[in-house]
């Protein structure tokens, strides 16, 4: 199965409106996500909670690591770098946190509200190979900052 971004964004759009509570349009979002596509493993939040650290939000699959800071992994480059984090093969990411045996490829995206406040990080991983695109990059990029432009910081 393959994403149909058009839906995805349609309905993340509708199911969000008026929602400015950055962990209901977290929860929102990992599920209708996580089911849109065979290769979204895990699918999930990691919420800036204090300087330079994340614990787990809302998410889809099996359990996360609860405490990812700023420094490791590839949760922390992406809200270190605020670039997005297409990663291949986890394996050959140096510092890769392994919060399940399974995974093999990962991307995260950082999540920004509308006055530039990081609220965390997008995470989803698959247990493929390669399982990422640049066309997941831009496609998630832009509906997470669609949902989150009027999101409130934490």
């Amino acid at each position: 199965m393959q994403v149909d971004y058009k839906s995805l964004s349609q309905s993340i759009a509708s199911l969000a409106e008026g929602e400015t509570d950055a962990v209901a349009l977290m929860a929102t979002v990992a599920c209708e996500v996580h089911h849109s596509d065979d290769r979204f493993d895990w699918t999930g939040f990691y919420r800036v909670t204090e300087p330079e650290l994340m614990k787990i939000g809302p998410y889809q699959g099996g359990h996360g690591c609860l405490v990812i800071p700023f420094s490791r992994g590839v949760c922390g480059a992406a809200a270190r770098s605020l670039e997005v984090q297409l990663v291949a093969d986890v394996d050959a990411f140096p510092g890769h946190i392994a919060c399940a045996g399974s995974t093999r490829s990962e991307l995260v995206l950082p999540v920004v509200n509308g006055n530039g406040v990081l609220l965390g990080v997008f995470d989803l991983d698959s247990d493929q190979p390669d399982a990422f695109t640049q066309t997941d990059a831009d496609a998630l990029t832009a509906i997470l900052a669609d949902t989150f432009r009027l999101a409130n910081a934490p």
